[in-house]
């Protein structure tokens, strides 16, 4: 159970089209990551799916049936907010157990949900507490909890981890991959972080104005990226992009090459440039380098320990098999 097939859904809001027709099968027991900039209308296609709003044209189907005009609450679907949304006078067994009262189950079978979601979210010593005295990430599986009770057939996520500091956000990325993993459920997630993307996502849909620009695997975006908006997007560092002559020469409008296929020389190469700043993270060295001719800085991912000095000239050189063409509309040609 969770399969979810969007229709040619469309929304308006008044005369402004935020998502144009689009078409997407979610499979059960699939983790799928809408991503995609501030504004690209992910959020929105989320709460489209949860019944929070409404779409204009098209039909959403879940589970084969027809849900399209269905409340939320009879769409058999959980959703976690950004916001905990917690109530602070209550513990955290009466706040997780809060929905299963409102549907008004009994006490016995509240009691075995609430042990189910505390154990997998590791809450068990903690449901006496009140939120006051958790932690941010603790306050998060709580609001998760919430949603576990529920045993919806898709859990649905707007940027659960916006509100925790990067230590915080890496451990619950983890945390949530193991959940998909133990709960075998159908999630749906949301972010503008293309990293939480590529880490946690079997599948991830890239949205740009409402429109779904590419949908794969992590690594066939990383590898094949159909257009210049998945290839700068996807990716950290990001693709360097080269337009200009430099382009031309090799036969396409712009070329794009991943900081890891890029070879430094000190004496021969195909572009010569001066190098910038350079970001030392232990393992690895992102050099910036200012190729000539070429509008913007290359970054260049090189091993850990490398003996380069700002302003220092250098040859450049993108490997040549993991070069992408991009034509002129910013499409992939090869």
């Amino acid at each position: 159970m969770g399969r979810i097939h969007l229709k040619d859904v469309r929304k308006d809001f008044g005369e402004m089209t935020v998502i144009p027709p689009l078409n997407l099968e979610i499979d059960d027991g699939e983790f799928v990551v809408f991503v995609g900039p501030s504004g690209c209308g992910k959020s929105t296609l989320l709460r489209l799916i949860a019944g929070l709003e409404n779409t204009t044209s098209g039909a959403i189907e879940i589970d084969g049936k027809d849900a399209t005009d269905l409340p939320p609450g009879k769409r058999g679907l959980a959703m976690v907010f950004q916001s905990y949304a917690l109530y602070p006078h209550l513990s955290v067994a009466q706040n997780i157990a809060f929905p299963m009262r409102m549907a008004g189950l009994d006490k016995a079978e509240q009691a075995r949900r609430i042990d189910n979601a505390a154990r997998v979210l590791n809450l068990t010593d903690y449901l006496d507490r009140k939120p006051g005295q958790l932690s941010g990430g603790q306050r998060q599986r709580v609001a998760i909890g919430r949603a576990i009770v529920r045993e919806p057939s898709a859990f649905l996520f707007d940027e659960p981890l916006s509100n925790l500091d990067a230590a915080l956000r890496v451990g619950m990325r983890l945390e949530i991959s193991e959940l998909h993993k133990r709960l075998d459920t159908t999630m749906i997630y949301v972010t503008h972080d293309q990293v939480e993307a590529m880490t946690m996502a079997d599948k991830i849909v890239v949205l740009n104005k409402g429109r779904i620009e590419q949908v794969g695997s992590p690594l066939e975006l990383y590898d094949n990226p159909r257009n210049l908006f998945v290839a700068k997007f996807i990716g950290s560092p990001m693709m360097n992009i080269i337009e200009g002559e430099a382009a031309s020469t090799q036969g396409a409008a712009a070329l794009g090459v991943r900081p890891e296929h890029v070879t430094l020389s000190p004496d021969q190469g195909l572009w010569q440039g001066t190098v910038g700043v350079s970001e030392h993270l232990g393992s690895d060295t992102f050099i910036r380098v200012d190729v000539d001719g070429v509008p913007e800085t290359m970054t260049v991912r090189a091993p850990g320990k490398v003996r380069l000095n700002y302003r220092d000239r250098v040859f450049v050189t993108p490997q040549e098999a993991s070069m992408h063409r991009f034509d002129a509309e910013g499409l992939r040609v090869s």
